[in-house]
């Protein structure tokens, strides 16, 4: 019972970005294919692959500000800008699924699919990393 606590107690230096960001953009260029041999519409992984663009952008922007108690300013939009991009990002994933669903449904499995893929990852790098120094 006491490993979980040790576990999320013990700092970590925060991982890396940009091998996340490749394997979720791998699931992306995978899906191409598939839609293609699948016949689906390419719109629908279009509109996936431009959410994932956005949204690595975004993050990438959020990246390059400085944080720390000296740029309060600037920790706040990146805290509000994390938490804020990807919901956005699903907002308008529903509101294409709820006007064509044969278009937003499977565009929303190819961007979550590709969001868990670089979620876990990051979670691998963090949790698979020593100890913060």
């Amino acid at each position: 019972p006491e490993l979980l606590p040790v576990m999320f107690a013990t700092p970590r230096p925060v991982p890396g970005r940009r091998l996340p960001a490749i394997a979720g953009t791998t699931v992306i260029g995978l899906a191409l294919p598939l839609f293609i041999a699948a016949g689906w519409r390419l719109l629908a992984w279009l509109i996936a692959a431009a959410l994932w663009i956005a949204y690595q952008g975004i993050g990438a922007w959020l990246d390059r500000l400085p944080l720390g108690g000296d740029n309060l300013r600037s920790a706040g939009l990146v805290a509000f800008g994390r938490m804020t991009r990807a919901v956005a990002l699903v907002t308008v994933l529903i509101v294409v699924a709820v006007s064509d669903s044969s278009l937003g449904l499977p565009a929303a499995v190819v961007y979550a699919l590709a969001f868990t893929v670089e979620f876990g990852s990051t979670l691998v790098a963090y949790f698979g990393g020593g100890e913060k120094r």
